[in-house]
């Protein structure tokens, strides 16, 4: 074989030329493999194609048989192509038959060629299929020589992924690229959802390869980098971004990426081999992705998730490229599919063309998952691998319930999905028929059905769901997606616009829950090793009195006149309550002076999570006008268990004694007092769950707003006082190990409760 020094050059241009001609997709590659192995001086070129059930077929060769042409096959694995295919490697052997992976496939006549070089077909770290050339004398291949080939395998890659290849495929099978993906996640969201992708971040489509002009493209790389390091540098100098801490870590990551000179040497070697600088990048970031996609270590792949983003703010940088869909483009059905993005640019999106949202990374109490849900959207978190294997308009299913992912679902699928959905709006359109129902138990019990809250965007629900008020309105989700601090000004308009929008209906504001895991980007805290169980909610604001009595003072004007409910959240000590009275003593006491309107009632609550309070149930009973239990940290708190960490999250039932034991002293801790007792957590919107708290005594919940339909159809239902008979009697007897939700399962199932 010759030498190769510019022979990249000539073989990409011939080969730009062949891509122009209007051939037909198998002329076109059989000229291909024929180009290659003239340039390259190879008797043998052959190209292997992946297809969707992990098959590598011969699509061309120049040198072996032509009748093997779509009749030789490999599994994934098999032979030398399937293993490159299956390890994302190139091979390179002077003695192809002593391998020890070697297949001899009798149809191709390839057993008197021994040297041997195959690379693999990669788009986006994915093999798509095998570029490989043979001769007869026994030699290795230069690095050069394999610098060629696989800069040649682009060009095949690009074939593939515009579905040119489509056309000469054998009727009823599929490539790789276009083949059906299911994949597990975690339920962030229930709710099913079908439409197509949206990636958040888009890949860029590099269409122009092959390079005119090297030096230019080498000084465009070099300025692209120059760029890519001073906004990294920049980010790094900004006041918000703490010396210390994960945010920080992953910039000093992305530095020491963008000042590697390994990697910009692979770049300009790539460019110089006759690639423009975003192919060369893309080929450079594909090779590197299939080469760490296998790692098993989580420190050592999430490094990957940070090569994988710099490379591709590389390439907006090469192509002034814009990430989001525009208007136009945007589909009416639409799968928001991303690594991990945040509440605001959800937001950011039109809403009602959403149809749910798939995320590799987050967790059900992140920021975006919450306002997903506010909208009403089903979520399925830890997603492994959707940004890469979804292609924008791919079809895809989006399962919130059983928390899975179909990504070009077969049309069996499809249908059967399609009727689910139609099922659903059956029993939506029965929840909505009662609506106007009034929610008593078949024993006349009055149950307050009220539903959560945190954005403008959620209001509307409150009349379509027929909730009689806002159990929990979240007000930190405000700040969240804020880039800056909302003025005294801003915050005092948004309340009054939620009690505008409510029409009369009671709203309970929590007052502002930050810390632990919503961090917001302008009030950085310290890092911390247990975020959850650190300095956030009523701790912060009490250490930050000015953050909570401006926060006081824009509600108490926001209510002039009107009724004003407010909770503190993670109430640890009875002693906090009081500090907060005091802190809205002072404003209450302000705004008279100034001669401003009060609300004509205000109540003061506080929210029960932190377990220390049962021990001070009487005093906080004393304390507080009313109580709202939530569940969700309660629980975690109570067992122990993080609800964001998969492995331990379920290992203990809220249905199980423990915890419904706490759950029946709070109420009655509440009825001893007289003080009404609410609950808004989890546990309130699954109808087997609200339907013990029924049991247990509690008259009021605030669940999500698709909850309130399937709750008021199981009270209706539901004879309460005989469920309190059974419930406490379960709860009572320390012998009787039978689980607490098999009994609650039993009982709906003999009394004919819908759960």
């Amino acid at each position: 074989m010759r030498d190769l020094s510019a022979g990249p050059r000539v073989l990409l241009k011939r080969l730009r030329e062949l891509m122009a001609e209007p051939l037909e997709p198998q002329e076109r590659l059989d000229r291909i493999v024929r180009q290659i192995a003239q340039n390259m001086v190879a008797e043998v070129c052959s190209v292997y194609v992946l297809r969707s059930d992990g098959v590598l077929e011969l699509y061309a060769t120049e040198g072996l048989n032509k009748t093997a042409v779509h009749l030789a096959q490999l599994k994934m694995g098999q032979g030398l192509v399937g293993t490159i295919a299956a390890s994302a490697r190139p091979l390179n052997l002077s003695d192809a038959q002593a391998h020890p992976a070697f297949t001899y496939l009798p149809e191709t006549g390839e057993e008197i060629y021994h040297s041997f070089l195959g690379v693999p077909i990669l788009r986006t770290g994915r093999a798509l299929g095998v570029l490989v050339v043979q001769n007869k004398a026994m030699r290795n291949y230069r690095e050069d020589e394999v610098e060629a080939l696989e800069t040649t395998a682009m060009v095949l890659a690009e074939m593939v992924a515009t579905g040119e290849l489509k056309k000469i495929t054998k009727p009823g099978l599929e490539l790789d690229l276009s083949r059906p993906v299911s994949i597990d996640g975690n339920s962030y969201g229930e709710g099913i959802g079908l439409g197509y992708v949206v990636l958040h971040e888009p890949r860029i489509v590099v269409t122009n390869l092959l390079n005119e002009d090297t030096d230019q493209e080498l000084q465009r790389l070099a300025e692209a980098l120059g760029s890519l390091r001073i906004s990294i540098d920049d980010m790094l100098s900004r006041r918000e971004v703490s010396m210390e801490g994960e945010h920080r870590a992953v910039l000093e990551t992305y530095r020491m990426f963008a000042h590697d000179r390994g990697w910009v040497r692979k770049l300009e070697e790539a460019i110089r081999n006759g690639l423009t600088a975003e192919a060369a990048v893309e080929r450079v970031q594909s090779e590197t992705k299939a080469r760490m996609i296998r790692l098993t270590d989580p420190y050592l792949r999430e490094r990957m998730h940070d090569f994988d983003d710099l490379a591709n703010r590389l390439l907006r940088q090469l192509s002034g490229y814009g990430a989001k869909l525009s208007a136009s483009d945007f589909p009416t059905d639409a799968v928001v599919v991303a690594r991990a993005m945040g509440a605001a640019e959800l937001l950011d999106y039109p809403r009602e063309n959403v149809r749910g949202l798939v995320l590799e990374e987050g967790a059900v109490t992140s920021h975006v998952v919450i306002v997903a849900r506010a909208m009403g959207i089903p979520v399925v978190g830890q997603a492994a691998g959707a940004v890469a294997l979804a292609e924008n308009r791919d079809a895809v299913i989006i399962d919130g319930d059983d928390a899975k992912v179909h990504l070009r679902p077969l049309a069996d699928l499809q249908r059967a999905y399609e009727e689910k959905v139609r099922f659903r709006a059956r029993r939506q359109a029965q929840f909505r028929a009662l609506r106007d129902v009034e929610p008593l138990t078949k024993d006349g019990k009055r149950i307050t059905l009220q539903m959560n809250a945190g954005l403008l965007v959620d209001l509307p629900h409150l009349n379509e769901a027929g909730a009689e008020g806002i159990g929990l309105f979240r007000t930190e989700l405000q700040f969240m997606i804020a880039s800056t601090m909302p003025k005294a000004e801003e915050q005092e308009a948004f309340y009054r616009s939620v009690l505008k929008q409510t029409g009369g209906k009671p709203v309970t504001f929590r007052t502002l829950d930050i810390g632990g895991d919503k961090v917001v980007p302008y009030f950085r805290a310290a890092e911390e090793e247990n975020p959850a169980l650190g300095w956030r909610a009523i701790r912060l604001s009490l250490d930050r009195p000015g953050l909570l009595r401006t926060q006081l003072r824009a509600m108490l004007r926001a209510a002039a006149g009107l009724e004003l409910k407010l909770m503190l959240p993670m109430v640890t000590e009875v002693s906090e309550l009081k500090e907060a009275r005091e802190l809205l003593q002072k404003e209450i006491e302000r705004q008279s002076k100034l001669g401003e309107q009060l609300p004509r009632k205000l109540q003061f609550g506080a929210m029960l999570e932190v377990p220390a309070l049962l021990w001070q149930l009487d005093e906080l009973m004393s304390e507080v006008d009313f109580v709202s239990v939530g569940s969700n940290d309660l629980f975690q708190f109570a067992m122990a268990v993080d609800r964001g960490n998969a492995r331990v999250s379920d290992r203990f039932d809220v249905l199980g004694r423990p915890f419904l034991r706490i759950l029946r002293d709070i109420v009655r801790g509440g009825e001893r007092h007289q003080t009404p007792v609410t609950l808004c957590g989890e546990m309130a919107s699954k109808p087997l769950s609200a339907m013990a708290l029924l049991g247990l005594g509690y008259r009021s919940v605030s669940m999500s707003p698709t909850a309130v339909g399937p709750i008021k159809a199981m009270l209706l239902a539901l004879d309460a006082t005989k469920l309190g008979e059974v419930l406490n009697a379960a709860l009572d007897d320390t012998r009787d190990q039978t689980p607490v939700r098999q009994i609650l399962i039993d009982f709906a199932a003999a009394n004919g409760i819908p759960v």
